[in-house]
């Protein structure tokens, strides 16, 4: 039988700090692709020297920018990664296996991501399984999304892997509040203006989301980071309420 052919594709900027993670792990592809929307620091000589190929796009968004790297990859089948993220041994044996063995009728697969964050593999306050469709058979799929949330979207059928995605989220807690900052200011932007009452709402469904990532899901057990992780994603569920209303006020100021 012969074997089908892999490509990886990534989007990238500014990236020259963890990239080269990935692409030391991306041995078992047959190509893989950089599409860089304007690094400054480097990325795309360290991609190029790690053997990618590097494509230059202007910033479209993450979907369209997700299915450019897509159409220019050449393989039958499609891995899609982000610049943090990582194949392990174990899991590029299983995609080698799956996409050679595979029915027609499957056109793509989702995996576990296993995310990384504060010296400590994160199982628990809803970080895992976190399962990602990220494989995809070439022509079967599309990204789609806002500046939020993107998804691949799959013409087919998916399946399973069973073995993990490495994701070394955020470089510390700095990097995860300029995460929640900036997805904080796009939900704020996306919602229409609201009233006090809008972040009264917000205090209950904040402390709602701290319960849920620290007991129900049992954030508990990830001991220090855990907590962290619960603070801060209790912290995003405020500040977007909060913006909102921000909006409003400065909307009443202008009048």
């Amino acid at each position: 039988m012969e074997k089908p052919t892999i490509s990886i594709a990534v989007i990238a900027k500014n990236e020259a700090d963890r990239i080269g993670r990935l692409l030391k792990s991306a041995s078992f592809a047959d190509e893989v692709v950089v599409v860089d929307s304007g690094s400054t620091d480097g990325t795309q000589v360290l991609c190029e020297r790690l053997g990618a190929r590097v494509i230059f796009n202007e910033w479209p968004g993450y979907a369209e920018q997700k299915n450019f790297a897509m159409e220019q990859t050449t393989s039958e089948w499609v891995l899609n990664l982000d610049a943090d993220e990582e194949i392990a041994g174990t899991l590029a044996v299983e995609i080698m296996d799956a996409v050679l063995h595979t029915a027609p009728e499957v056109s793509g697969f989702s995996m576990p991501r296993l995310s990384r964050y504060l010296g400590r593999w994160i199982k628990y306050g809803g970080w895992y399984p976190d399962y990602k469709v990220r494989l995809v058979r070439r022509g079967s799929g599309s990204w789609s999304g806002d500046a939020l949330h993107e998804k691949l979207l799959i013409d087919g059928k998916v399946e399973r892997l069973s073995q993990p995605i490495l994701h070394h989220v955020y470089r510390g807690i700095a990097d995860q509040i300029k995460t929640i900052n900036r997805f904080s200011d796009i939900y704020a932007a996306q919602k229409p203006p609201a009233g006090s009452g809008f972040v009264l709402v917000g205090v209950g469904h904040a402390l709602g989301k701290f319960l849920e990532c620290y007991v129900w899901k049992l954030g508990v057990l990830d001991g220090i980071p855990g907590l962290i992780i619960a603070m801060n994603s209790a912290w995003y569920v405020f500040l977007k309420h909060a913006k909102a209303w921000e909006t409003g006020l400065r909307e009443k100021d202008d009048v």
